[in-house]
């Protein structure tokens, strides 16, 4: 391959797409742009980033199941700021790998069908994903497309620690805990690896509008927050987290809800959304002096610190403490409640370095380091998919 391939990444969220533009030099990976379409936005565009400079380019195409106007659009676009004719590959985040797919893959008619069976697994993620691939296998039938898996990564974790407490045979069939946002994670191992080996305990607090915690042992996962589904853990912007399965059971029953009425609240009606009544958007909650806000920024650090407590418990330890993605790279309030809540471990916010967002904003005497470092996702997508073709 040259110096002049390319290689495009899809991180496609429940609403959003971040796009990726890779410089294939080697046996490496190099960004020189990226991406953005917001679908809930009106009208539709495209935000471009190439170096210093940022675009924002309305697209003209109806968004439409099958995506396909969209994206020719966008790559008629991208070809006005990159040599789009040496696009050799394009690399697709897949949430949902189930005990399948411990590692990416090359897609195929067969992979692609075999994804798409996990759908029920991830029902708000899955097909956005699908949506992409199946458009570009369309357009661009001879790309070679890959799928790097958010589940994949926390494959190592125990036996044990992945069972519920139910039959069996329901284990069997798949009902156990699989864990998410495992690119993420996977960027953060080789990050605190490089920068703080010592740190061979750590739990990872990846805090976005999907949040999550996982437990790194050796940079391997050994514990994540989220289980079965996305819904798990602690509080989300509008997901509630950890909740108990009574509270379906009553409102099933007593209540008479629907599926879909019951699905509806779980995804997109609570979390910080439902506790405040007033956002999703944490920056809103903290600017917001009324006390329903306060009580949802409240009870979101209480159930990071309370992760990051159990988790500590599955490594037997604790050396570090990392914060990750848009809430935890970016803001230094919420990252503070944390820390407050975790000082019986003998944790010490350094007031100064953590409003500064730098690496290390925990003190020097503190018996566990807090890191800040920012995550990358496509970056990890792109590296898969590099290598999945040298090997092809």
């Amino acid at each position: 391959m040259s110096s002049t391939d390319l290689l495009l990444t899809f991180n496609a969220g429940s609403s959003t797409v971040k796009i990726g533009i890779f410089a294939m030099d080697g046996d490496e990976a190099r960004r020189i742009g990226k991406g953005v379409i917001d679908f809930r936005a009106e009208p539709l565009s495209l935000g471009l980033r190439r170096g210093s400079q940022i675009f924002d380019v309305p697209l003209k195409a109806k968004v439409t199941e099958d995506l396909r106007d969209v994206i020719n659009e966008t790559f008629a676009l991208l070809a006005g700021h990159f040599d789009v004719a040496a696009l050799r590959a394009a690399g697709h985040r897949v949430v949902h790998g189930g005990d399948r797919f411990t590692s990416a893959i090359l897609l195929d008619d067969a992979a692609i069908d075999a994804v798409d069976a996990l759908t029920p697994l991830a029902p708000l993620h899955q097909p956005q994903a699908l949506r992409f691939i199946r458009a570009l296998r369309h357009l661009k039938p001879h790309l070679a497309q890959t799928a790097s898996f958010d589940t994949a990564f926390h494959a190592t974790q125990d036996d044990l620690v992945r069972r519920f407490a139910i039959p069996r045979a329901l284990h069997d069939d798949g009902i156990k805990r699989y864990g998410f946002h495992g690119l993420s994670y996977k960027f953060i191992a080789a990050e605190l690896a490089r920068k703080a080996p010592r740190a061979a305990k750590a739990v990872v607090a990846h805090l976005g509008s999907g949040a999550s915690l996982c437990a790194l042992g050796q940079g391997l996962s050994r514990d994540c927050s989220m289980g079965f589904s996305t819904l798990e853990g602690i509080p989300m912007a509008t997901r509630p987290g950890a909740l108990d399965p009574g509270v379906i059971l009553h409102l099933a029953g007593e209540r008479k809800q629907s599926f879909g009425e019951i699905e509806d609240l779980l995804y997109h009606r609570s979390g910080l959304l439902g506790i405040s009544g007033i956002s999703a958007d944490t920056r809103d909650l903290l600017r917001d002096a009324r006390p329903e806000a306060r009580q949802a920024i409240d009870l979101f650090t209480l159930r990071i610190a309370g992760e990051i407590g159990r988790m500590a418990a599955t490594l037997g330890g604790l050396d570090a403490v990392v914060f990750t993605a848009g809430i935890g790279e970016h803001q230094p309030e919420i990252r503070a409640g944390v820390a407050k809540r975790l000082s019986w471990l003998g944790l010490e916010i350094d007031e100064k370095a953590n409003a500064a967002n730098e690496f290390t904003i925990s003190k020097r005497e503190s018996r566990i380091a807090a890191h800040v470092i920012a995550t990358d996702e496509e970056q990890i997508i792109a590296d898969e998919a590099l290598s999945l073709l040298g090997n092809g």
